[in-house]
């Protein structure tokens, strides 16, 4: 298959919709946990988080446009100034998924899917009980993109991960908890790590099997 541009525009909505959410590939599965300024906790599932440094740790997190309606999660982060990140495994994908589904702001998607809010060092906003990594994260700020949507920088405040998926250099395998991801909007796949190889520098590269040495 071969589109160019012209042939995207043309196709079918729902097929345009799934094949442009899909060709990056898998992208990682994430629980967002907000509580609104009223106290209800509210949950809703991403793949749009994104790595935006180490120091200081940031990452970013892709919000629709708001211009017609603003999401609760949305709308709790900056009113709270606070949210939190929990990985999807396995065990949970269908709950998971379901988060998507809009409810009212007054109802909690933790109780309609079955998830369990969990509070971590009396961080305002709720962590999901079922999640290997819990991140939790202060907003600091907002990016208006070009096609409307906001990307929500965010600062990463509390890390809770399984002690035996760290190996003494920090690289997490997310293979040890069942860790999922997504493709497209509705696709989820089980991730296996592959293998580990070193930071690539001159010297890395001259004594690697491509230069034949």
């Amino acid at each position: 298959m071969l589109l160019d541009k012209n042939d995207i525009y043309e196709l079918d909505r729902i097929k345009r919709l799934n094949i442009i959410n899909s060709i990056t590939g898998i992208k990682p599965a994430n629980l967002i946990g907000t509580k609104s300024k009223e106290g209800v906790n509210n949950v809703a599932i991403f793949s749009s988080v994104v790595h935006l440094g180490s120091q200081p740790a940031q990452l970013g997190l892709l919000c629709r446009p708001t211009h017609t309606r603003k999401s609760d999660t949305y709308t709790n982060i900056t009113d709270t100034g606070y949210y939190t990140i929990n990985q999807v495994s396995t065990s949970f994908v269908r709950q998971a998924h379901f988060t998507s589904a809009k409810t009212a702001p007054e109802v909690s998607e933790f109780d309609v899917m079955n998830l369990t809010p969990e509070n971590l060092n009396d961080f305002y906003a709720p962590f999901v009980q079922q999640s290997s990594v819990k991140i939790g994260m202060k907003f600091l700020d907002e990016l208006l993109l070009p096609n409307g949507c906001r990307l929500m920088i965010g600062s990463v405040e509390l890390v809770e991960l399984p002690d035996a998926s760290v190996d003494t250099i920090g690289q997490i395998d997310l293979s040890s908890f069942d860790c999922a991801g997504i493709s497209g909007l509705d696709s989820y796949y089980s991730l296996k790590k592959i293998d580990s190889f070193p930071y690539v520098n001159q010297k890395v590269l001259e004594h690697s099997e491509f230069t034949g040495d």
